[in-house]
């Protein structure tokens, strides 16, 4: 082969760790400016604060929007679709592509939480607090409690979820820590899907042990670094719990922002920290509860219970079910816009998502518990780790799920986004692939062969499940 062959090869090779190491510098550069201007940040927070606080209170005191209304003329329909086409959908695409960014740059909740916290009264934080429960009660609440009172298409919910969820920010703020976000760390709603879906980023705030080590330690008084979030900065190995605020770049010459395999936390992290709570987030919350959640107005299978259950109640001169509502803070009552749900509506939703929750959660457990025996008998552990490689798949149903409304908003003001079902196609193959690779690395740690090739061929059918479960939501019903 010849020299002129073999130079382009050559340099190629040389010049891919000195990109890398370009990207590093720069991403270091980017976390020591995030730390220095500080300040510009929280100055971005509070002119968030103020846009967020008009959409959340001013549309519920405004009448609702007539048939006339478009997005760009009315502020409730702007609102709206801030709320659930934009904001909700892309801030859990962000978490994919640059960590918890949101929670520490942006977000108006966490920004309000530590403000107040400056006024805490600094109780120590209870155990009620730190169950380790709440990432699944709490996403699982609000997602049902959202379906139940119609919070994408009415701005009371809105009021109601949000600014509820806000001012119990502050007041967990006000009481418990100091200068801390004690509600992002253990009681936020989304928080445990943010740690989840993080695990996948590119880059992350990153330690290196060996040189926190050998770093002198910190002279008495010198400046440190507050972590608002409590994440143990020095023991840091993933980033489901960072923030991404910047605070901690380059502390004692030893964290600093940097691109890593967005497979890395997955295959080398997640098996060396087993979580059962984020299992059961991923298995009956992701997984299942949310496929519920979304699918149910759609469903022929609801429409069927419905007729079924007002035919038996009716045979049986039992009618009240069928004609008794509840305030719009409990279930959907609009009856000037004929949008009034029953307690037989209102039951049989429940009964829906709990049904979806529990049968798609067990057979999507039994199909991971299978693919563990498979690399050669049970381990907690490795079932765990497993359930870790369906991240992918679980995270691009929730934001098809949530961009669905982007599209439905659009097209009632006119406006068709072009491709959508072969866009929902190629992100659907695209995770469960991601899936399947994760499972397949995953599995190589444990087992070869055959052994192996089974586990990935496990996780390749919870996969399957998942996408079958969007595809009659999307294309069949």
């Amino acid at each position: 082969m010849s020299a002129s062959t073999t130079a382009p090869a050559a340099l190629s090779a040389v010049s891919r760790p000195a990109r890398r190491a370009w990207i590093d510098a720069r991403l270091a550069q980017l976390g020591d400016g995030m730390r220095r201007y500080g300040w510009v940040l929280r100055a971005v927070q509070w002119l968030i604060i103020a846009v967020y606080a008009v959409l959340v209170i001013v549309p519920a005191l405004l009448p609702l929007p007539d048939n006339a209304a478009h997005i760009w003329t009315n502020l409730t329909l702007a609102a709206q679709f801030a709320f659930w086409g934009i904001w909700w959908p892309f801030v859990l695409l962000s978490m994919v592509l640059v960590g918890r960014a949101w929670c520490g740059v942006l977000c108006p909740e966490g920004a309000l939480s530590e403000f107040a916290s400056r006024w805490s009264r600094g109780y120590a934080v209870p155990r009620w607090i730190t169950w380790q429960g709440w990432p699944f009660l709490a996403f699982a609440g609000t997602t049902v409690y959202g379906q139940m009172t119609s919070v994408y298409g009415y701005p009371k919910p809105v009021l109601a979820v949000l600014g509820g969820s806000t001012l119990a920010a502050i007041v967990i703020g006000l009481l418990y820590g100091r200068n801390k976000r004690v509600w992002c760390r253990y009681l936020c709603p989304v928080n445990g899907v943010f740690a989840v879906l993080s695990k996948l980023a590119p880059i992350s705030f990153q330690v290196d042990r060996a040189a926190w080590a050998a770093s002198p330690k910190p002279a008495r008084g010198a400046e440190a670094f507050n972590c608002a979030p409590l994440v143990p900065v020095k023991t840091m190995r993933g980033s489901g719990a960072c923030h991404m605020c910047g605070r901690c770049s380059n502390h004692r010459g030893a964290v600093r922002l940097a691109l890593r395999s967005p497979n890395h936390e997955i295959v080398h992290v997640a098996g060396t920290e087993p979580d059962f709570n984020q299992t059961v987030l991923i298995l009956f919350g992701m997984l299942a509860l949310a496929v519920g959640a979304f699918q149910w107005s759609a469903s022929p299978w609801y429409v069927e219970a419905k007729q079924w259950a007002a035919t038996w109640l009716i045979e049986r001169g039992v009618t009240w079910p069928l004609e008794m509502s509840a305030p719009w803070f409990v279930l959907t009552n609009y009856p000037d816009r004929s949008d009034v749900m029953t307690l037989l509506d209102g039951g049989l939703l429940l009964a829906y998502i709990g049904a979806a929750t529990v049968i798609l959660g067990l057979v999507l457990s039994g199909i991971v518990a299978l693919a563990t025996i498979s690399l050669g008998g049970w381990s907690l552990r490795r079932f765990h780790h497993l359930t870790q490689t369906l991240i992918p798949v679980a995270g691009c149903g929730v934001f098809l799920g949530l961009s669905a409304l982007t599209v439905t908003f659009l097209r009632g003001d006119g406006i068709v986004i072009p491709y959508v079902s072969e866009i929902r196609a190629g992100m659907l193959g695209g995770a469960s692939l991601w899936s399947v690779w994760l499972a397949w690395r995953v599995a190589g740690l444990d087992a070869h062969g055959l052994r192996r090739a089974a586990a990935t061929t496990c996780i390749l059918g919870a996969a399957i499940l998942s996408v079958v479960n969007w595809v009659l939501m999307f294309w069949i019903w």
